[in-house]
């Protein structure tokens, strides 16, 4: 039963992948999920969160829309009574940062990657949803920026936030905690669907085959990975993954070394054998057209 729920919250976090507006639901659900004595993954309206609590305080992972913000919150008293101390941007879309604002004037302090932070505090337009996006206000933005890598020593645990290269976005992050052997990947895995490719902040196909390659072996098969989207995982969905992400863009690649088109390239379905694992709010062709423009 608890897996029917996550898929059925999962479904309407792809729902409202990226576009706040359609996530102003008077009455947001967040499902809790316990990973560990203190780490629990949030699923909701929007990116998966994950949190942290202890005798330190909290550190949450990304805070999906604004509209949820009530909800999330609550579903955090109900773990501790422990203020969020740190809040963690895995990369800079809405769905992962629009409760920063809120975050913020609440006192907690929001870190990103550099890049994360230049992107919110400017005007963006997305052009696969063919969507502006609005820079967010001072209180919303990251206060501490990095460039590769921080460690936190936070709950009695080594939590590792790594600066990977462009992949999902430019700003991408993998949060590690050491001693409880948890990942959050934010958007660098998608579990159970094709990933979206920001390849107009830079983010590549083979970026993402480099990522997800170089996290298969750091951790092992009692590793939980907690995705940017979708159900939680482990190393062997990983395996699968990076085998569907491999496979799709070398067929692309190779089509177009031969001067196909688009369109030609579509028409051959180089997804199709991975169509029903991997369809969900982006379907084969359209995944083919974010590798190819990100290829290109």
């Amino acid at each position: 039963m608890q897996k029917q729920v996550l898929s059925m919250i999962a479904a309407l976090a792809c729902i409202t992948f990226i576009d706040p507006s359609t996530a102003q639901q008077p009455d947001v659900q967040i499902e809790t999920v316990k990973l560990t004595d203190n780490i629990y993954m949030l699923v909701g309206a929007g990116g998966n969160i994950g949190v942290s609590v202890g005798e330190d305080g909290v550190i949450m992972i990304d805070d999906q829309h604004a509209a949820a913000n009530s909800a999330i919150l609550a579903s955090v008293a109900t773990i501790t009574d422990k203020p969020v101390k740190f809040l963690i941007n895995t990369h800079w879309h809405a769905d992962h940062t629009d409760g920063n604002e809120l975050m913020g004037k609440a006192g907690s302090i929001i870190i990103a990657h550099d890049n994360v932070r230049k992107t919110l505090s400017e005007k963006q337009f997305i052009e696969f949803f063919d969507r502006p996006v609005e820079p967010l206000p001072e209180a919303g933005l990251p206060a501490i920026t990095f460039t590769d890598a921080v460690t936190f020593h936070f709950n009695g645990d080594e939590i590792y936030v790594l600066h990977t290269e462009p992949a999902h976005t430019d700003g991408d992050v993998i949060v590690y905690f050491k001693n409880a052997n948890v990942v959050h990947a934010g958007d660098i895995v998608f579990s159970g669907m094709y990933p979206f490719i920001d390849h107009e902040r830079d983010g590549s196909a083979e970026g993402l085959i480099r990522v997800v390659g170089r996290l298969l072996e750091t951790i092992d098969d009692s590793t939980e990975v907690i995705p940017g989207h979708g159900e939680l995982c482990g190393k062997q969905y990983l395996k699968d993954y990076h085998y569907m992400l491999s496979t799709i863009t070398s067929r692309v690649k190779a089509m177009m070394s031969e001067g196909k088109t688009l369109d030609e390239i579509v028409a051959v379905k180089p997804t199709a054998e991975f169509d029903e694992k991997f369809s969900g709010f982006i379907g084969g062709d359209d995944f083919v057209g974010l590798v190819y423009k990100s290829l290109r």
